[in-house]
Formats: structure tokens, C-alpha cells, sequence
């Protein structure tokens, strides 16, 4: 053999001797979830093992301790399954989505949880909330805002009424594929896609395909499945990838979004509070005292976080339904419910409020 070779043979066989090592380890680590199982469930603690404010910091040291040539992105992105993996063995857990499968939403399932859990597609996101209240899903996945097109108003409003919390966010980096059972988008007559995911298309669409007619759907994995479902009638769906592998599509053109850097924001939702770990952030809905239209009533509102130094990320405004013209507001702040500055710059906002909720306090979402 040549040196060339016996260079080749050695790192060959270095790499086996390694799997076979990370394969053994891989195989502990999941003999140890079954033993933390058995501690607890004869310590009484019966609910689910998910517990997000451990994961985060486990996610969290992965990427901190990371050295390369990998990006900490993709080691938290293996160690996300490996723990999911493991978990499954604990206590499998069940997350709703907005379906059917292969929408975004259920790419921020995977993307947070891992795939070994079990995901349930639901039509609505009103459905997704009442799934997760009736204790037939342990969590929900639902979308919040996208960086281009702003929030979601229905997830919003959904939270006034609903007894469940926010356990934690994802951010999910959106590419649009124009997918159709035809290889080029010539002669496509008819979009058909999630509103969102047609504004966010808007410049592409109107300059590529004018006369095509733009048809609204629920979702973006429900247009793929109309597309697949009416082979040879000129249609197309604005979907991810997976949505064209799952539905056997054709990607007719790639990366169609306006914006680049399109990203969408996604809530964890579920029953219980989710612990302190050092970055986070606590989500919560008031309403001003008398009313918003009383001259300097939402600048009282606000003034403690300013008083305090907290950081408010994030507000929007919704018609309470409690007479015209008046508002909820829906506020994003850096920091835990249950600590200092943040708990007492919230008492002092509930104070001056009519209506005061805090819909979660959870683990800030990582980059990547």
C-alpha cells in the first residue's frame, strides 16, 4: 500500500473505533434517562419528564463548550436528538401542530423537541390550544410573527381566554419553494399557500407568475396536498422542502421569499411554569386603567420598566372586545416572572392595569 493509503486505512479505522465509542456512550446516556424515570416515578413525580428550562441549559453549555470544526448550531442541533431520543424512553411525549404534516410549524416541532415525539396535525390554531387543554397533547407549537410580515393576531388573542402557558419559543429560518408536479414554473396558472407565506412571496409572485391566480389555504402543508392530490392542472404551493419530499413535488423554483433572512417566531405552549435559567423571557397581557384613550394612561403603564432598566422587547395591540376602541397590550420582556427587577416591575404594572396576565416566562430561544 502506499503512504497515501496507510494515511487513509488509519482514518478510516479511527473514525470506526470513535462511532463505535459515541455509540456505547449514546447507549449510557439513554440507560441513565431510564434510571432518572424510575427515581422519580417511585418519588411520586408522575408527570411528563420534559422539563424546558434543563434542556435550554443543557442546549446551551453544548453550544458554549463547542471548539469546532462544527458550528455550535449543529452540535445543539445532534444533541437535541440524542436528548429527544432518550426522552422518548422516559415519558414519549405528544406535541399538536398546525398540520398537515410538512408545515413550518411542524419543522419547529422537530427543531425544539427533536423527532422522537409524537406529533399530532391539527387544522387550526384554535385547535391546537383546546388539543393541548384537553390534556390529549402535552404541548402545542404555534406560530407567533415572522420578521417580514409581523404577528400573528390570532395566536394573540387565543391567549386571554386560555389557561395554558408559554414554555418556550423557536426561531425558524423560512425558505418558500415553489413546488408543483412540473419542473419550471412556466405555465403554473394557479398559488396556492398560507396568507403569510403569499405576502412574504409577494415581489417574487408578481414578477415571475402575474396572471397566476393566488388561492389562500390554512396551511402551506395542506396547499402541498392539493397540489399532489390535482397532478396536471398548472398548480403550485409556496411550502418548505420537506412539504415537496413528503408529497412527492417537484421545487419548480427555490427560495422565492422577499426577504432573504425571513424568520419566523414560534411559542411553546403547555400546562406547566417553566423554571428560571439565567436568559429568559416572560410574555403577558395588560390593559391601562380606564382605558388607553385617557391622555398618558399607556405611558403610565410602561414607566416602571423604564424606572427599573428592563428591557421591554416587544409590544402589540389588540381591540380587547370590551368596547371600541379599546386595547390589550401584549408585551415581550427580557428576564423571569419569578425575579428581581422583573417581579416587581410587574406587580407594579398589574397595579395600574384593568386586565393583567403573564401567559409564560421561558428560556430565551437560541440562535441558529
Amino acid at each position: 500500500m502506499t503512504d497515501h493509503q496507510d494515511r487513509l486505512a488509519a482514518a478510516r479505522k479511527s473514525i470506526d473505533e470513535l462511532d463505535q465509542s459515541i455509540q456505547r456512550q449514546i447507549s449510557d446516556r439513554a440507560r441513565l434517562a431510564q434510571e432518572i424515570a424510575i427515581i422519580k416515578q417511585k418519588s411520586g413525580d408522575v408527570g411528563d419528564m420534559y422539563r424546558p428550562s434543563r434542556e435550554a441549559e443543557v442546549l446551551r453549555r453544548v453550544m458554549d463548550r463547542n471548539e469546532g470544526p462544527l458550528t455550535g448550531e449543529t452540535m445543539a442541533r445532534l444533541m437535541r436528538e440524542i436528548m429527544s431520543a432518550c426522552l422518548s424512553l422516559e415519558s414519549p411525549l405528544t406535541v399538536a401542530y398546525l398540520g398537515p404534516e410538512g408545515t413550518y410549524t411542524q419543522g419547529a416541532v422537530h427543531k425544539h423537541f427533536g423527532h422522537a415525539v409524537r406529533s399530532r396535525p391539527m387544522v387550526a390554531i384554535d385547535e391546537i390550544f383546546r388539543d393541548v387543554e384537553a390534556g390529549n397533547s402535552h404541548y402545542g407549537v404555534v406560530p407567533i410573527e415572522n420578521s417580514s410580515e409581523g404577528v400573528v393576531s390570532h395566536t394573540l388573542d387565543l391567549f386571554v381566554s386560555s389557561p395554558l402557558r408559554i414554555c418556550g419559543e423557536v426561531t425558524l429560518p423560512i425558505h418558500h419553494h415553489l413546488l408543483s408536479d412540473q419542473e419550471l414554473p412556466d405555465g403554473i396558472t394557479k398559488v396556492i399557500a398560507h396568507p403569510q407565506s403569499l405576502a412574504q412571496c409577494r415581489t417574487w409572485l408578481q414578477t415571475r407568475l402575474p396572471a397566476a391566480e393566488l388561492e389562500t389555504a390554512s396551511s402551506n402543508g395542506k396547499a402541498a396536498r392539493l397540489v399532489s392530490d390535482h397532478p396536471g392542472q398548472g398548480w403550485a404551493a409556496i411550502a418548505g422542502r420537506p412539504a415537496a419530499e413528503l408529497y412527492k413535488l417537484k421545487i419548480a423554483a427555490a427560495n422565492i421569499e422577499d426577504e432573504s433572512d425571513n424568520t419566523t417566531r414560534f411559542l411553546v405552549i403547555g400546562r406547566q411554569q417553566t423554571d428560571p435559567t439565567g436568559d429568559d423571557m416572560t410574555s403577558f397581557v395588560c390593559s391601562a386603567h380606564g382605558g388607553d384613550q385617557r391622555p398618558g394612561a399607556l405611558f403610565e403603564l410602561l414607566k416602571p420598566f423604564s424606572d427599573a432598566g428592563v428591557n421591554m422587547t416587544r409590544i402589540e395591540s389588540r381591540p380587547s372586545r370590551r368596547g371600541n376602541w379599546n386595547y390589550n397590550f401584549y408585551i415581550d420582556v427580557a428576564g423571569h416572572a419569578d425575579e428581581a427587577p422583573l417581579n416587581k416591575v410587574l406587580k407594579a404594572v398589574e397595579s395600574r392595569s384593568d386586565l393583567f396576565k403573564i401567559l409564560g416566562s421561558y428560556p430565551r430561544a437560541p440562535l441558529g
